[in-house]
């Protein structure tokens, strides 16, 4: 039986509070695993607490998402940060963490949010764990600014979240030795099928944003829709879902050093 992988979904968030286990023990039938991603303080308290709910099942990486920079004075986002020094060892990445130029256009904004994410860039460093990646803008300036920025900083383990570059950006990552991830939205993206065609399967992971990127319009995204990656990624390649299965475990387990249950 295929057992597939969501990289990173946003079980704590509100779209969840009715019914959050439900999900997660409908999602065990059918997943390997779930990635929980913690964008700010509290977020991360719940992340974590999750996790310890489904060891094994559930795992964690914490960070700041860059629209949660604005408002943080430097003494809280410091205490955060030892916040995650204290939890290192419960987690198994630091992220999401980046830039954002959707949400983000003022200068100064822009600044400070640059200056967070070395520092986050810097306790990934410190700890020796993969870095999951936010860079969002219109024309793709962000993901190639993001690029240069961790290979300045000698960022070894990376995967770029949620990838809506081109073909070619994403080739020059896979050259740097990072991952890319498609999330559930590829359905509609004729340039994240065109990623999946041809970037090399094994820098390629798979991902929901649950509660977001519902491939079904009508509903609420959870993780077992990841499964439509994986076969939208086997059509591309054309491949079976077996193949893709098994890749893409390798790539998780190699990325952030987790042996998953089977």
């Amino acid at each position: 039986m295929v057992k597939i992988i969501d990289i990173h979904c946003h079980l704590t968030f509100k779209e969840y509070e009715t019914d959050r286990n439900r999900v997660i023990e409908r999602a065990k039938g059918e997943l390997s695993g779930v990635v929980v991603s913690g964008v700010e303080p509290r977020d991360a308290e719940q992340a974590l607490e999750l996790a310890a709910l489904h060891e094994g099942f559930v795992f964690t990486t914490l960070g700041l998402h860059p629209i949660h920079v604005e408002g943080k004075t430097d003494q809280e986002i410091g205490a955060y940060q030892e916040f995650i020094s204290a939890n290192k060892r419960r987690i198994v990445g630091i992220g999401e963490v980046g830039l954002d130029y959707h949400w983000i256009r003022d200068p100064l904004r822009i600044k400070r949010a640059k200056e967070i994410f070395v520092e986050f860039l810097g306790l990934a460093k410190e700890f020796d764990l993969p870095v999951v990646l936010h860079f969002r803008s219109t024309g793709g300036e962000a993901i190639e600014e993001g690029l240069k920025i961790i290979s300045d900083e000698d960022i070894r383990k990376a995967v770029f979240h949620c990838f809506t570059g081109k073909p070619q950006l994403a080739a020059l990552i896979c050259e740097e030795g990072y991952y890319i991830s498609l999330p559930t939205s590829i359905l509609k993206s004729k340039s994240m099928k065109k990623v999946a065609r041809r970037i090399p399967l094994s820098f390629l992971l798979t991902e929901t944003d649950a509660p977001y990127l519902s491939p079904d319009e009508e509903e609420r995204n959870a993780p077992q829709k990841v499964k439509v990656v994986y076969e939208e990624i086997a059509r591309q390649k054309k491949s079976d879902v077996e193949m893709v299965d098994k890749e893409i475990e390798r790539n998780f387990e190699r990325l952030f050093g987790v042996e998953l249950r089977r």
